[in-house]
């Protein structure tokens, strides 16, 4: 009976996946990541935030979007999420990367989700709103801090 009874109480629930280092998928995964992340674009910036209700900074919107495109869970902190995953030179970016910019003299200050065609979608800063930039822009070309693969 106990063992039925733990089997059916995950019945119906998405099990949030804890912190990650790759996850499997392919094409498809980053294809939901992108388009989900796309989708909040126009959403306020708020320095904490991490919900469309109450806006987003640039962390909180990746968590937000690998937590709801995908059912995974990463750290909260552009820095803890520049440790995960694997290293990805500029040249071989792939939707759905992970991209650091050091925006405050630290490294890994600020982050965004690469869509493509050289552009990523993040949450920029206070008084601004969820946007799409390119990398080849002057002010986040000289920021690069490098990217990370968290889909494999």
């Amino acid at each position: 009976m106990l063992l039925c009874l733990a089997t059916l109480s995950g019945c119906g629930t998405t099990a949030i996946r804890p912190a990650i280092e790759i996850v499997d998928g392919g094409d498809a995964k980053r294809n939901e990541l992108v388009i989900f992340a796309i989708s909040q674009v126009g959403l306020p910036y708020r320095w904490g935030g991490h919900s469309p209700n109450g806006g987003f900074d640039c962390s909180g919107l990746v968590v937000y979007a690998f937590q709801q495109s995908l059912q995974v869970a990463v750290p909260r902190t552009s820095y803890a999420q520049s440790r995960l995953g694997r290293e990805i030179p500029n040249g071989e970016l792939m939707s759905g990367d992970l991209v650091f910019f050091n925006t405050t003299r630290q490294r890994f200050s600020h982050v965004g989700i690469y869509v493509g065609d050289g552009r990523f979608v993040h949450a920029p800063a206070a008084n601004e709103r969820v946007r799409l930039d390119r990398l080849d822009a002057p002010y986040w070309a000289g920021r690069f801090d490098g990217a990370r693969r968290l889909i494999a």
